[in-house]
């Protein structure tokens, strides 16, 4: 889930990505956003209409996924 509501911001499994960054410009966000990786939804593929962006940070995006799914206890 990806929401503008900055108070969601400070847990690990969040990323912060501000509109005019270069990362806020890929996702094509229209608001500074935080990503919750705590809060997904399963979408079948076959109702993604199309896609308006994408998060160029995977290594960020992999470790807030590695804290939501347990992977890594170090974080």
């Amino acid at each position: 889930m990806i929401t503008s509501n900055l108070s969601k911001e400070g847990h690990p499994s969040r990323i912060r990505i501000n509109k005019d960054s270069e990362d806020g410009k890929t996702a094509c966000i229209l608001t500074d956003s935080i990503i919750m990786t705590d809060n997904l939804a399963t979408v079948r593929f076959i109702d993604i209409e199309k896609a308006i962006g994408e998060i160029a940070r995977l290594d960020t995006a992999d470790r807030a996924l590695n804290v939501t799914f347990g992977l890594n206890k170090d974080i």
